[in-house]
């Protein structure tokens, strides 16, 4: 019989209930304080450590501290930990590794109370958690309104001054979204350095981490194991000045429909990044680029770019949080202003080049660094060094046609060969047509007189060889350009390579 502890036989007398009695009551006098407390009323009664283990969260209550990373290995592999006992408890997983000379008995005893006494606590957050979060997307949408001087007075003052956005959809956000409450924690308390806002709204949930400056990355990891587990795509923006919200949450719904199950979460910079941007030179390209858009008003420069990065209308009418009709006359009347067919693909590619060119140094007053190879230091040199004036603004430059020399340089010309250069000959005809017609497979597959499904298999291969994402715009639009820019002949369906009927022959 061990001197140390209650034996189990001990446990059945008197002795033993009214002992088991005060553990249950110290427990219960801990759970009124808060989980934490709990957590470490357990791990003291069985002298050893306790954690409680969230899948998505990772440790959320341990005591000590040390325990966290042992409790999240025990709960993920409880045939490894067989001397921990284990319950589950509220959506995750309570762990506890007792002392050795605690009874077994007292040990089942503790962990079996306080995964009961953390059901009901879950219990009575779960009550509660309706309300907060119809708050929480309150204070979301007032955000989005431009109130940002309401919510921050509720949420602390003037500690919060910039927005992380994430918008994520997926067919179980609903389950989701309970996850990462509980994950998260969200708490509205003021003076607080940064908050984490979670609302579900039209089907996607929303995230919004409000901080000071920068974050901690804390969210992005939740965020990520989330998409992960629940098999979501996740579109992030931000950090953003509070005043920017409506463009970080509209640039995160851009952002989302470029992610792909091998890379479910893509941030807002990425999207309509191109290498080739870089290839060009800085004076000539931004000249450009300012002239052709002058006619546009800037606060129209943020539809268009939602609108190229989603790739269709309905999809950049729920970024931005406007009705399709809206939409699409807004571009009706950009498209007269610009005086192009804004829906040519290569009209789009163009515009999508132009509305990515640099921004004018504040100093010198032109684009990049005086001493850049490509910046001749001169704004009116140009691509060759000869010079060529302002631009006439009564003679702008056109969409439709990019000025003589911006891609006709050995870079450019590189950068193409080496994206679409190694594409046979019907894979490169039939990528084209696709593209021209605005990647609808129907009218492609009818131009080209191959069946869909013919017409979806090469696509497929030509995504493999590009190592590319097809389904994202802006990657469509650089491909578009680098097939241009390698053109040595007519990419017509005529040329596709054929034997008898419709099938084709490789050269």
């Amino acid at each position: 019989m061990s001197s140390t502890g209650t034996t189990g036989h001990e446990a059945t007398g008197p002795r033993g209930a009214r002992h088991g009695q005060e553990t249950a009551d110290r427990l219960l006098r801990a759970a009124t304080r808060s989980g934490a407390q709990l957590i470490a009323e357990a791990a003291d009664l069985v002298r050893g450590w306790a954690v409680l283990a969230d899948p998505i969260a990772g440790a959320v209550y341990s005591t000590p501290a040390a325990a966290a990373a042992d409790g999240v290995h025990a709960a993920a592999a409880p045939l490894e930990h067989p001397h921990c006992a284990q319950r589950p408890a509220a959506g995750a997983v309570l762990v506890l590794s007792p002392a050795p000379t605690v009874p077994p008995g007292l040990t089942d005893h503790v962990a079996t109370t306080t995964a009961a006494l953390l059901e009901v606590r879950g219990q009575r957050a779960a009550e509660l958690r309706g309300e907060q979060m119809r708050l929480h997307t309150t204070l979301i949408r007032l955000l989005l309104t431009g109130h940002t001087a309401a919510v921050t007075e509720t949420l602390g003052g003037s500690r919060l001054t910039h927005a992380t956005v994430y918008r994520l959809s997926g067919a179980d956000v609903p389950t989701a979204h309970e996850v990462l409450w509980r994950a998260v924690r969200p708490s509205l308390a003021p003076h607080a350095d940064a908050c984490t806002l979670l609302g579900r709204t039209d089907g996607e949930l929303i995230v919004t981490e409000l901080h000071r400056g920068g974050d901690d990355g804390r969210i992005l990891r939740l965020v990520s194991r989330l998409s992960e587990r629940h098999h979501l795509l996740a579109g992030m923006a931000g950090p953003l000045p509070l005043a920017e919200m409506p463009s970080a949450h509209s640039d995160a719904a851009a952002a989302r429909h470029s992610a792909t199950p091998d890379r479910r979460i893509v941030p807002a910079g990425s999207v309509g990044a191109s290498r080739l941007t870089h290839l060009l030179s800085p004076a000539p390209y931004a000249r450009w680029a300012g002239s052709v858009l002058r006619p546009l008003p800037p606060a129209h420069h943020h539809l268009l770019l939602v609108w190229l990065r989603t790739g269709s209308k309905p999809r950049a009418a729920a970024a931005l949080g406007l009705s399709a009709g809206t939409v699409r006359a807004r571009i009706r009347d950009l498209s007269r202003l610009l005086g192009a067919d804004l829906e040519d693909a290569t009209v789009q590619a163009h515009l999508l080049l132009a509305l990515r060119a640099p921004a004018p140094d504040p100093e010198t007053g032109r684009p990049g660094n005086p001493g850049d190879p490509g910046d001749p230091g001169d704004s009116r040199s140009g691509p060759s060094g000869s010079p060529s004036g302002p631009s006439d603004p009564s003679d702008p430059d056109r969409l439709d046609a990019l000025p003589d020399g911006l891609l006709d340089s050995e870079a450019v010309r590189a950068w193409a060969v080496g994206l679409v250069g190694g594409l046979e000959p019907h894979l490169r005809i039939a990528l084209t047509c696709w593209l021209r017609h605005r990647a609808r497979t129907a009218p492609a597959a009818a131009e080209l007189h191959v069946h869909r499904t013919t017409l979806a298999a090469w696509l497929t291969q030509c995504a493999e060889q590009l190592s590319r994402n097809l389904a994202d715009a802006t990657v469509r639009a650089e491909v578009h350009l680098a097939l241009r820019t390698t053109r040595n002949g007519p990419d017509d369906p005529a040329a596709l390579p054929r034997r008898g009927g419709r099938t084709y022959r490789r050269l």
